[in-house]
């Protein structure tokens, strides 16, 4: 039986158009037979005239079918517009024989040659149409039965019983990998009815039916969901060790018919469970609604993000990056998207002033944001004269040549670990953020440029993040590496991130440290449990020997900390977006800093991490980097000593 089904599955179309047709023929003889039957006449008794008046009709039939366009359909998809064609053929073919019966009787017997009255009576005319209809609609049902059970694939159960819901089982309908079994809906009144001949069960069921091993999947086909809701059904489902998909947004739907490739993988951010705030219009236009824009380190995560919202927006775009194929990425995405946008992308170094300073005067730049710098904790410790480079001579290096330029905006994108660093990443943003304070404490330049600082913490998905690499142990079937059980870190999306560094920037009156509300703290363990779960796996530990994946701790790596800080001091105040807040710090005058900077290219020229690590504990408040060093060219010198 299996070894036939498979045969008939992959033959041609034309080959099982000839089958069905076949089966047609078939059925219309024996309708045909079986009214001439019931009209009370004998086989035996039938002249070749009667044979050829009868025997047309099965022909005739397949014809009308055909042009009805009965073949066409396939048979494992059939629904009630396909029925309904079968129908219509099915009843013209024996409404028009029945009519050219009675023309025919009508007809004066000196004009035909008809040897008896009546062949087959009304009666049983009604008898063939009916059997006619029920075997072979009755035969593409079962047809549609024996070819549409499956029992290799994937059983999914669809979370939401709504329009996306159908739309979403009607897809898969056509799929050879999934088979959906079931509905779930919080509706009350839709429980235990059907649609499409699948049930809608309560969300306590599926509970039942993942202990039973009946759902390899759940998709959640809910896309007016909050992200609050999707973040509380995601903490339900993932008891369950069963993979989850989500259908996208409203948005994305609006484009076009849902499709079973636009179901995503669990987004961290649903996790999360974060409200995104609206954007203030008024601040996202301030600094780049018509307006020059220019954007370094624009291959990067936050800085290619920043790209997408400003070019729908800028007058012109100018993206820099030293990194040419992350600067091809982007630029082709933005002509891609946006084509109508002016946009010029740019190679070169942050650390060359010169060429910062041409750019900026050559396009009259209105607005710089500073994205670009090195941003990998352990890299840098294990680099630190090349971050320090970056990071801080870099930062002096555009924000001179935007003063110079009499650039109208300067933002720095900071981060959370320029407070109380542990780390020489963290310390040279520090560092960084300390030489735009003091400029700004200038009056000659703060009237001519504003300057502004944004401070926050991870965003999810970025270049280095710890939850892309869980995503990728996860499908590689693990261990997922965790450096330590009680590591904790603020969370954001890039989207998010991106559009409120925009709006920040626009509140700035000269030298601010601007400080994002990340949330709720996570623990790294805790995330990367969820994320095992919601794969579809479950967590192998003492208490699960079984389980299919573990996760390892291989300890905090040099200069990471375990939780991070947004604040320096506790001075901080409130701005007009609730998600954006004012902090005050000390900071030391340029005279001071320019000092150290000196000092810093001494340590840089001599090779000498002792005293570069030295030279930042003075400047940078907190700093207390460990003793150990880890720059590879210093320690591999040493051996070599």
């Amino acid at each position: 039986m299996i070894l036939l089904k498979k045969k008939l599955l992959s033959s041609s179309r034309r080959t099982k158009q000839l089958y069905v047709a076949s089966n047609d023929f078939c059925i219309i003889c024996f309708a045909t037979l079986s009214a001439f039957l019931f009209s009370n006449r004998d086989i035996e008794d039938l002249s070749i005239e009667e044979w050829l008046r009868i025997s047309w009709v099965p022909f005739f039939a397949i014809l009308v079918f055909s042009a009805s366009g009965v073949y066409r359909s396939v048979v494992r998809h059939i629904n009630f517009s396909v029925i309904y064609i079968l129908l219509r053929a099915i009843l013209f073919t024996f409404g028009l024989n029945l009519f050219l019966r009675t023309l025919y009787m009508l007809l004066p017997k000196s004009l035909t040659l008809r040897t008896s009255e009546i062949i087959i009576t009304l009666d049983g005319w009604i008898i063939g149409c009916l059997l006619s209809i029920v075997l072979i609609i009755g035969s593409r049902l079962f047809a549609n039965f024996i070819f549409s059970t499956r029992t290799s694939e994937k059983k999914i159960v669809i979370y939401g019983a709504g329009s996306a819901g159908m739309q979403l089982a009607g897809a898969l309908k056509g799929s050879s990998e999934m088979q959906t079994v079931a509905f779930v809906d919080q509706n009350p009144s839709l429980h235990n009815t059907f649609f499409g001949g699948i049930r809608v069960l309560h969300p306590e069921k599926l509970k039942k039916l993942a202990l039973k091993g009946k759902v390899d999947e759940v998709l959640i086909a809910m896309p007016s969901a909050s992200k609050s809701t999707l973040s509380s059904l995601l903490k339900e489902i993932e008891n369950y060790s069963v993979k989850v998909r989500i259908l996208p947004g409203l948005a994305e739907l609006a484009e076009g018919k849902v499709l079973v490739s636009e179901l995503k993988e669990v987004d961290v951010s649903n996790l999360l469970g974060r409200l995104e705030v609206e954007a203030n219009q008024d601040l996202i236009n301030r600094n780049i609604a018509q307006k020059v824009v220019l954007i370094t380190g624009a291959g990067g995560s936050i800085g290619s993000e920043i790209s997408r919202q400003v070019a729908k927006k800028a007058s012109k775009i100018i993206i820099l990056d030293a990194n040419e194929y992350a600067l091809y990425l982007i630029k082709n995405e933005i002509e891609s998207l946006l084509p109508e946008t002016e946009l010029h992308a740019v190679l070169g170094s942050v650390t060359n002033k010169k060429r910062i300073t041409e750019i900026c005067k050559a396009f009259a730049v209105d607005t710089v944001y500073h994205a670009a710098a090195y941003k990998h904790v352990p890299l840098v410790e294990e680099n630190p004269f090349e971050g320090v480079f970056n990071n801080i001579i870099g930062t002096q290096a555009c924000v001179q040549a935007a003063i110079d330029a009499e650039v109208e905006t300067f933002v720095l994108i900071s981060t959370d670990k320029a407070v109380r660093p542990t780390n020489i990443m963290g310390a040279t943003k520090r560092f960084a953020e300390m030489i735009l304070q003091s400029l700004s404490d200038k009056d000659d330049i703060k009237n001519k440029t504003r300057i502004t600082m944004v401070r926050f913490g991870n965003v999810i998905g970025s270049s280095g993040s710890a939850i892309p690499l869980f995503q990728q142990q996860i499908k590689e079937g693990g261990p997922v590496t965790v450096t330590h059980s009680e590591v904790i870190r603020y969370f954001m999306s890039i989207s998010e991130a991106a559009e409120l560094v925009i709006q920040a920037g626009a509140m700035g009156k000269g030298g601010d440290v601007f400080v994002l509300d990340m949330g709720e703290p996570i623990k790294i363990y805790e995330l990367a449990k969820r994320l095992i779960k919601l794969s579809g796996m479950e967590l192998k530990d003492k208490d699960n020997p079984e389980g299919d994946i573990e996760i390892i701790f291989t300890g905090l790596r040099p200069g990471e900390k375990l939780y991070e800080e947004l604040l320096i001091g506790g001075n901080v105040s409130t701005t007009e977006h609730k998600r954006i807040l004012r902090a005050e710090e000390d900071f030391l005058t340029t005279e001071e800093l320019e000092k150290h900077l000196n000092l810093l290219k001494k340590a840089e020229k001599e090779g000498d991490v002792v005293a570069l690590k030295g030279i930042l504990r003075e400047v940078v408040s907190g700093y207390t980097p460990e003793n150990e060093i880890v720059d590879v060219v210093h320690n591999q010198k040493q051996l070599k000593i």
